[in-house]
């Protein structure tokens, strides 16, 4: 009888010590809200109030929107905020290249274009051959509601560490030379990336470099030496990929270069671009590279470490 009474006791104890924790917690965040001074029709204020009332999420109307099925480039660009004219001298004066690369995922895409998007600059989007038909015709509709973005002019199906990832920016680098936009850098990214930065303060780092490159990259560390050690196939099927590692010994690098690694992902300049297109020891390079494994990862920062 004892110990009932004790259990008894007990619950009731805790069950008094959580309302008044709830009780406290809840009278602190209105509390809060008010010294914010947010109005009642706030979107903040409903969204807080909605979660501590364990509600679903609350969703204001005037919310970003992604997707313009039902809609044209004018209301699309105008009910989401584009941004349609330079916002300083600065940036349009230092135009910038992006190279978009994706697989899947279109409002993801569709949230970094519009947060990278500047009327200055010049977009080219690479969609993976292997893609689905729906995604690839949603990129279209979406970069032709704005005369500086394009598809990529030739399609790769994309394999994961294969070569193909790295034609897929090259197919876009020459799209872009061919460009009347007059960039300075040009920048790629994937579709899953999301910018830390104003394109303001992407622009002051760019400039800060001088007319460098920012391909970052060491000496090959051992566990990455089988990468250009042995020759890698890309395998392709309907429903999967993946690179294939053979026991064959790939002959030295050409010109014999020294082979770095690093980032696959970078900020290059102009003349860069135009060297790795067309200098000899490149075009040596990209077809050395073809069956390496992930060569976008060893193949700009070996070039611009080539001495002069």
């Amino acid at each position: 009888m004892n110990t009932l009474r004790y259990c008894f006791f007990t619950i009731l104890i805790l069950s008094v010590s959580l309302l008044f924790v709830f009780y406290a917690i809840n009278f602190h965040v209105q509390k809060s809200l008010r010294r914010l001074n947010f109005p009642v029709s706030s979107t903040l204020a409903e969204a807080c109030k909605a979660l501590i009332e364990d509600k679903a999420p609350f969703l204001k109307e005037t919310a970003l929107k992604t997707s313009f099925r039902k809609s044209n480039c004018t209301e699309y660009i105008t009910r989401n905020h584009y941004i349609t004219r330079a916002l300083s001298s600065e940036e349009a004066a230092f135009p910038l290249a992006y190279i978009i690369t994706l697989h899947k995922e279109f409002e993801t895409f569709e949230r970094l274009f519009r947060a990278v998007y500047m009327p200055q600059n010049v977009y080219c989007v690479h969609v993976d051959g292997k893609a689905p038909v729906a995604l690839r015709q949603a990129v279209w509709q979406l970069v032709g509601c704005f005369p500086n973005a394009f598809l990529a002019s030739h399609t790769e199906r994309v394999v994961y560490g294969g070569a193909s990832r790295l034609r897929a920016d090259l197919h876009c680098m020459r799209d872009l030379l061919a460009s009347t936009v007059p960039w300075q850098y040009v920048l790629n990214v994937c579709g899953q990336d999301f910018p830390l930065k104003t394109n303001r303060e992407i622009v002051r780092q760019l400039k800060g470099f001088r007319g460098k490159n920012v391909t970052p990259g060491v000496l090959p560390p051992p566990h990455v030496i089988a990468r250009t050690k042995y020759v890698h196939r890309e395998q392709l099927y309907p429903f999967f990929s993946f690179m294939l590692r053979t026991f064959v010994h790939k002959a030295p690098p050409p010109h014999n270069l020294t082979i770095y690694f690093g980032s696959a992902y970078i900020a290059v300049t102009r003349p860069f671009v135009k060297f790795v297109l067309q200098d000899r020891r490149a075009i040596d390079l990209l077809a050395w590279s073809q069956d390496t494994y992930s060569p976008d990862e060893h193949f700009w920062v070996t070039l611009n470490r080539i001495p002069g």
